[in-house]
């Protein structure tokens, strides 16, 4: 019995090597040629100010996935159709939601986001002052005449 245990797990660990062999991190297939250092500099803002839409918490300009490549070039292409980046900006916001913005627009839906963490605080101090307020309210020091200073 414990020998094929054993032998199962060999071929399980041999298995799982094989499958990281595999897994490789992607690459660009086709670098993206910008005409003007101007061009490669606004990209790379643009790029930077947005989410790739498979990597959680990576910038466009940051993640090697394939569907960031493929969204760098749309950028791209968009750039040179002459949109403006707001223009980008509301396209992909359109396509693929509010997700892909690292700096979500102040609207209705989105405003627990942008004054959730003032209005905490605003709360959280209110709290600390009644505390700190009524633990001294009540308590007063008596006076001691057979103190000598």
């Amino acid at each position: 019995m414990t020998a094929k245990v054993f032998a199962l797990a060999i071929v399980a660990m041999l298995a799982l090597t094989a499958s990281v062999t595999y897994a490789q991190t992607a690459t660009d297939p086709t670098p993206l040629k910008f005409q003007d250092s101007a061009e490669e500099q606004r990209f790379h803002a643009l790029a930077a100010e947005l989410r790739c839409v498979m990597c959680q918490n990576q910038s466009l300009a940051d993640s090697n996935a394939m569907i960031a490549h493929d969204l760098r070039a749309e950028v791209l292409e968009l750039m040179r159709e002459g949109k403006s980046d707001v223009q980008i900006k509301t396209f992909l916001s359109q396509r693929y939601g509010d997700f892909v913005l690292y700096k979500p627009r102040v609207e209705s839906k989105t405003w627990l986001l942008w004054f959730g963490p003032a209005l905490l605080l605003a709360i959280g101090g209110f709290v600390v002052y009644r505390v700190v307020r009524g633990r001294g309210a009540g308590q007063s020091v008596p006076a001691d005449d057979k103190q000598e200073w």
